[in-house]
């Protein structure tokens, strides 16, 4: 979908990952319900994503928000494991090769295309700005997860994650 407004967040390099807190204003969001009564809400934002789980029976899961935080330093890590909250984070940034960027977003977006458990959002001035999130759909009973790809063409940067939480 295209969206009407420019991002916040220019480069890699200004993103952070906040877990819990409110959510966000959004440009756009999709609620989703998926087996055991597991509720997903995947949230763009000006300033990237945001994904809001709720546990069946509308027990409390976890709110990710990865983006550029107004009063909160930027910083991404690679990896963030909370076994005891069953929860599972990593990102990695790809600097692609000349052109292999547009080759990438290119494809990530007709892969998602008709995914009804996906949400990309695509910024006014270059169809390779692009935030992107998928549902995992090849977890074990249990667990629920997603990935999401944050573009940057004028840094030539693709920022990946990808989080697994263990249900209760």
């Amino acid at each position: 979908m295209s969206l009407h407004t420019p991002y916040v967040d220019t480069c890699a390099a200004d993103l952070s990952l906040a877990l819990g807190g409110p959510e966000r204003p959004a440009l756009h969001v999709l609620d989703l319900t998926l087996p055991g009564d597991v509720r997903l809400r995947l949230r763009l934002l000006g300033a990237s994503h945001q994904v809001v789980l709720a546990e069946p029976g509308g027990a409390a899961g976890v709110t990710e928000t990865v983006a550029c935080l107004p009063g909160r330093p930027p910083h991404l890590p690679g990896a963030l494991h909370d076994e005891a909250g069953g929860y599972r984070f990593t990102a990695s940034v790809l600097r692609p090769a000349d052109g292999e960027l547009h080759t990438r977003i290119a494809g990530l977006r007709a892969d998602l295309a008709d995914d009804p458990y996906a949400l990309v959002g695509v910024f006014p001035g270059d169809p390779d700005a692009v935030t992107a999130l998928a549902v995992r759909t090849d977890l074990p009973h249990g667990s629920v997860g997603w990935r999401t790809w944050h573009a940057y063409p004028q840094t030539n940067e693709l920022v990946l994650t990808e989080t697994v939480v263990a249900l209760r």
